[in-house]
C-alpha cells in the first residue's frame, strides 16, 4: 500500500514539472523552498523530497546558498573525439567559459607520477581551471603536463584551449588517450567550485593523453557535476 506522503511527493513533482514546462519560473530560478511549500500546501520535508526526485531526473539542480534552478540540457561528451571543451560546447549551441584558478610547477608522486610515467619527485606543470556552460560552473579540472614538451607554457593564455595551444605553439597533437570514468562524491576541494556541498555526487574522469608519437604528455583529472554531463560513445 502506497503511503500518503509518497503520493503527495508524486503530485508535487507533477505540479512543478507542469509549471516548468509552462515557463512559469522567470530566469530559470525556482522560488524559495519556503515560498514553494506555502504555494503547494505541503511541509518543507515533503517538498525537499520532491525536489530531490526532480534533481535526480535532471529536471532541476541546486546551488549551495543560492537555491534551485531549472536544469539546462546536459552537455554531450564523447571521449573518442578530441574536440576541446569550448568547441564541444559551441557545437551544441552552448556558451563556454574557462577561468584559471592556479598555474604553477609542482612535484609529482604516487598515482600522478605513475600516470605520467615519471619518477617520483619530477617537476610538472599544474593548471587548475574552472569551466562553465551558459554561466553555470560544471567542471573543475586539474591538468598536469610534462614540461619537457611544453617549455614556457605557463606564460601563455591558459583560458584558451590547451589542445589548440599544444598544436599551434609546440606542434604537438593528441594521438591517443586512456579514459577512466568513476561516479562518486565530489571532494572538498572541487565541490565549492561547483557550488555544491562536499560529498554531493559527481563524475571523476581521468584522462591520460599521448601525442602523435605515442609519448605521454599530460594527465587531466576532471570533476564534473553529475547532472551536467552525458557521456555518449559510439563504437
Amino acid at each position: 500500500m502506497v503511503s500518503t506522503a509518497v503520493k503527495t511527493v508524486d503530485v508535487i513533482c507533477e505540479v512543478l514539472l507542469a509549471r516548468i514546462t509552462d515557463g512559469e519560473f522567470a530566469g530559470g530560478r525556482l522560488p524559495s523552498e519556503r515560498a514553494l511549500s506555502e504555494q503547494l500546501s505541503t511541509t518543507r520535508i515533503t517538498l525537499r523530497e520532491a525536489l530531490s526526485q526532480l534533481e535526480a531526473q535532471g529536471k532541476i539542480y541546486r546551488e549551495l546558498r543560492r537555491g534551485w534552478f531549472i536544469a539546462p540540457p546536459r552537455l554531450i561528451y564523447n571521449p573518442l573525439h578530441h574536440s576541446h571543451f569550448h568547441a564541444m560546447a559551441a557545437e551544441q549551441g552552448r556558451v563556454a567559459r574557462t577561468e584559471v584558478l592556479a598555474a604553477q610547477e609542482v612535484r609529482v608522486s604516487g598515482r600522478l607520477a605513475e600516470d605520467l610515467l615519471l619518477p617520483t619527485g619530477s617537476s610538472v606543470y599544474c593548471i587548475r581551471r574552472l569551466r562553465s556552460i551558459d554561466g553555470r560552473a560544471v567542471l573543475y579540472v586539474e591538468h598536469y603536463l610534462n614540461p619537457v614538451w611544453f617549455p614556457g607554457l605557463l606564460n601563455e593564455d591558459l583560458t584558451r584551449s590547451l589542445t589548440d595551444l599544444y598544436d599551434q605553439r609546440y606542434g604537438i597533437r593528441y594521438g591517443g588517450a586512456r579514459f577512466t570514468i568513476l561516479p562518486g562524491p565530489l571532494p572538498d576541494f572541487a565541490a565549492p567550485m561547483l557550488k555544491v556541498a562536499a560529498g554531493m555526487p559527481g563524475l571523476l574522469i581521468t584522462r591520460i593523453n599521448r601525442d602523435q608519437h605515442g609519448r605521454v604528455i599530460d594527465c587531466d583529472y576532471e570533476y564534473w557535476r553529475y547532472d551536467a554531463l552525458c557521456v555518449d560513445v559510439e563504437v
